[in-house]
Formats: structure tokens, sequence, C-alpha cells
């Protein structure tokens, strides 16, 4: 039997670092005022669709001696975490403090391909802010900059964040006398993934664009830059609309918001939109340069209809998420994380004869009152066996009870020395 494909499962040792990270990336979510909330892993069909193409990416749930056909299914596993906060922030409403900044760190599932950077179940690790009738653009700002923050944290270097507004690409694009904008941004969003060609071929086809629309199309893509000279480009283009102008304006707020973060980290990249049609604004999408085939690792933006649909208000926000599994596999396959020991214990208590069993017990119960991780070896074989566990399993001290004239005694299982100590003074080092 073999483990089900597109699905992620650590070693010990992998998983020690996953809850760390999940643990440091909790942290710092929190130091922004973020509270945390977690939704069912399971929501009505017609919420999930809210989110635009994904009909063909969602899980149903049915029970395998159900009645009735498939088609009768009406609920699914989230295919992400940003429909479920809408809907759970249009159920809550009456009990909520806004502007509502909240976390949520789960498993969603999607029924991908598998591949590498694809997976059917993941950690997704969101912060959003939604407000009553508008939400202040320098939030849009502090999204990246708690991201560049998180990674910075985890000693991710290669890190790289762009940064557009869709109302730029939708603007530019009715300027052009497109009406229709929606499918021409998603043919232009691929730009990354299948080429200028590929992106013409589609604008062509698809559309059934002229070949020179369908390269003024394209020439807004082609901008990318590290500061806000992309406004003096895109003006180049000669094309002019009122939406456009404020989608500049926008993203040059949100660029200069930024401008303390290092040089090489943002880039107002024209190309990028997201594939789903509830972003109205800010669109983020953030990259490992080091691995550029791996694709975007956090991804977000603004929308203003999405939670308030639920309800009939107001009810604007903007967010940000990160694909720790894709990440986080991505580093550990590349050995770019440090995979520490196969266990969270601190200390092995060696267990020398069935009589100490009560000593070595409370030995362990001493130990963990002041904190720390303690295992009692379960058999009393030779202590030869026993101190080989503690390595292979990267315990770092192995504790030994007292013996004829000696008290107890605490190895230190890196440098081998062997020295007295007290269970109830004794300092992890």
């Amino acid at each position: 039997m073999t483990k089900v494909s597109g699905f992620v499962e650590w070693l010990p040792e992998q998983r020690i670092v996953e809850l760390r990270w999940l643990d440091e990336i909790r942290r710092t979510f929190e130091s922004y005022g973020f509270c945390s909330i977690e939704t069912p892993s399971v929501e009505e069909i017609e919420a999930l669709l809210a989110k635009g193409e994904t009909d063909k990416e969602i899980y149903i749930i049915k029970r395998l001696q159900g009645e009735g056909d498939k088609s009768d299914a009406r609920l699914g596993l989230h295919y992400d975490l940003t429909v479920p906060l809408a809907r759970y922030v249009a159920e809550h409403y009456n009990d909520l403090i806004f502007p509502f900044k909240r976390y949520q760190i789960q498993r969603v599932w999607r029924g991908e391909r598998p591949q590498e950077g694809r997976y059917r179940e993941f950690y997704q690790c969101d912060i959003d802010v939604i407000n009553n009738n508008t939400v202040p653009l320098h939030f849009d700002a502090e999204m990246a900059a708690i991201v560049y923050e998180i990674f910075k944290r985890l000693g991710i270097e290669s890190f790289q964040m762009h940064i557009s507004n869709r109302k730029v690409l939708e603007g530019y694009f009715k300027g052009l006398g497109i009406e229709d904008t929606v499918p021409v941004i998603r043919i232009v969003d691929k730009l990354d993934k299948i080429g200028h060609d590929g992106v013409l071929s589609q604008l062509q086809g698809t559309m059934n664009m002229p070949l020179d629309l369908a390269e003024r199309c394209l020439a807004i893509g082609s901008i990318c830059t590290p500061d806000l000279s992309f406004r003096e480009q895109v003006r180049e283009l000669g094309v002019q609309s009122d939406l456009l102008e404020e989608g500049l304006d926008e993203l040059a707020f949100v660029m200069g918001e930024l401008s303390s973060l290092p040089g090489n980290m943002l880039l107002a990249d024209l190309a990028i939109a997201r594939g789903f049609d509830y972003y109205t604004g800010t669109v983020f999408e953030g990259k490992l340069t080091e691995f550029p085939a791996l694709g975007t690792i956090c991804s977000g933006g603004r929308y203003e209809n999405l939670a308030g649909s639920f309800i009939n208000r107001a009810l604007p926000g903007v967010g940000i998420s990160i694909g720790l599994t894709r990440l986080l596999t991505k580093l550990m396959a590349e050995q770019k994380v440090q995979v520490g020991p196969k266990s969270p214990t601190h200390v092995l208590i060696v267990f020398p004869a069935a009589e100490k069993r009560n000593e070595a017990v409370q030995t362990a119960r001493t130990l963990r009152e002041r904190g720390l991780n303690v295992e009692v070896y379960p058999t009393p074989i030779k202590q030869a066996q026993q101190l080989r566990y503690a390595s292979r399993k990267g315990i770092p001290y192995a504790w030994f009870l007292p013996q004829a004239e000696k008290g107890h005694e605490v190895k230190n299982m890196t440098t081998g020395e062997q020295t007295a100590a007290d269970p109830a003074t004794w300092q992890f080092e």
C-alpha cells in the first residue's frame, strides 16, 4: 500500500520544522494585532463557487452509502480560506469588531494534478482585514510588509514580491475599447507561465483579436519596475482612462509605503492580476528568485464585494496567503532548510533496572514540571543501547539515576561531558 499522490507526509524531524515555522508565522501575525479563527473544512458548494472559476478544483463531500446521485451533493472541502472567511464575517457580523483583522492557518484541498509545487492537500496561512464601507489603502502595503518580516525571520533570502493593481489592467483594456475585460485579464495573467507567444496566441485565438490589438494588450504586461517609473512607462503607451489612472495612483501609494524594504525585494509587475474574478484592486504574488519554476508561494489582494455579497452590505477586504506546504517542501528538497533532531525530547532518563522504574518516573515528572521534554527508556536494556537510541533521535542529554555512592548525573550527548545534576535545579542549555 502506498501514500496517495498529492498529499504531503513528513518524517518526524521534518514535522518539527513545519511546526516551528507555523509558530513563527502565528507569532508574527499576532504581533500586528490579527486574531485567530478556524472555519469548518466543509462549506456549501454555492459559497465555494463565489470565487470564480474553481468548480473543477473542488472536492465534493458525499456519503459512500448516501441516497441519491452525485448531482445531489451540496457540500465541498474548502478550496481556500478567503471564501470561508467571507461567509464567517457575514454570519457573525453583529459579534465582530471592525476593522476585523483575522489570521487563519488551516489545510485546504484542491483537485490539482499532483506535481512539484501543486498538492491536493496543503497548509495555507492567511491574514485579511475586512471593514465596513472602506479599507484604508495602507493595509495593502502592510500585507506585503508582514510577509517580508516572516520570511526574514525564517531565513528565506531569495524572496521577491510582485505587486500590481487590477484596475490598471482593467482600465488599460477599457481604454483600448475592450468592454469585456475579464477574459483578457485572465490570459495576460498567464504571461509568466506560457510566455509572450503563448499569450499572443490565446488573445488572437480565444478572444479573436487582431494582431495589433493583441500586441497592445501585451505591451502593458511587459512593464516591471522596482520603483515608480512604471507610471511613465504606462503613459507612454498612449492609453487613457479614469480607472487606469486610479489604479496607477493606488499602486504608486502602496509601492511608496513599502519603500523602506530592500530594493531587490519589491517589483511593480503589471502582468499579474490573479486569476480569481473577485479581486478589484491591489494584487500580490510572491516568488523565490532562486527557484522561479516553483511559481507563486504567497498571493492575495483587495476585494470589494466578496464578504458583503453574503449579507447585502459593503464589506471590502484585503488579504494575503502564504502557501506553506509548497514553500517548505521545495526548500527541504533543495536542502535549504536545516532539519534538526527526530524528536522534541530534551532528556532521556536511562532505565538501569526494573526496581528503578518508580524513581525514573518521578525524576521525569520533576523535570517536566520545570518545562523540559523528557522520555524514560521503556525497558532496562544495556546502557549502551539506550544511549544509542538517544543519539539516533538527536536527544541532547541522557540522565542517569543515583547508583551506589553517586547521585544524579547528566551526560551531554554532543560533547560527552558527564556531570552531577539535581532534577529540581538543573538547567537545560
